[in-house]
């Protein structure tokens, strides 16, 4: 039976294309692919891209309508509309969002609706701030239930040591394991 995954988008600019070219694989190996994505990112345009083009990329690619609201993300768990949901990026903001239990907006949302009926929540961290204030919300998502990590490793600890961005292509690899209530190891990887 063909899994249906969210997968969530959230403002570190900077991954992406590199995060988009997984989105990519998971649809050509037959998943069905539910794209999510903060506000920030409806709204935001980069020197990294526009939000335009990403948003009719994700629609096009996935063959359905990007869910940018909270209205529309509350019924993904519930509904059972998706069997887990991957948030990669996912930034220092969100990560302390979902780890106090705020839902403000569509990814925390839809996270929350899967967490609260017991499906796997995929994290893909990237924050200059993960090993500073946010590293107590790394470890109260670690011992979440139903809440896996994408294994990470700082970025460019001499310019950054405060940095962790997960590796993006072992986001199939996590998802798969979180399908069967596991952890892929080692989650801190060189």
């Amino acid at each position: 039976m063909k899994k249906k995954i969210g997968f969530a988008f959230t403002g570190s600019f900077c991954c992406h294309e590199a995060v988009l070219k997984e989105f990519d694989k998971l649809v050509d190996k037959g998943f069905e692919i539910q794209p999510l994505i903060t506000n920030t990112v409806k709204t935001t345009n980069t020197r990294f891209g526009q939000a335009d083009a990403l948003i009719s990329h994700l629609e096009k690619k996935s063959g359905k309508k990007v869910i940018s609201s909270l209205t529309e993300a509350e019924p993904l768990g519930p509904k059972n509309l998706i069997d887990a949901m991957v948030i990669a990026p996912c930034t220092g903001n969100t990560l302390a969002k979902l780890a106090n239990g705020i839902s403000d907006n569509a990814v925390t949302m839809g996270a929350k609706s899967l967490m609260r009926n017991g499906k796997p929540v995929i994290i893909g961290i990237s924050s200059n701030d993960a090993l500073g204030l946010n590293l107590q919300n790394i470890a109260k998502l670690l011992n979440t239930k139903g809440v896996y990590f994408v294994p990470f490793s700082q970025d460019n600890f001499e310019a950054k040591p405060k940095s962790l961005v997960a590796k993006w292509d072992l986001i199939e690899k996590t998802l798969k394991k979180a399908l069967s209530n596991n952890q892929i190891q080692p989650i801190i990887n060189s």
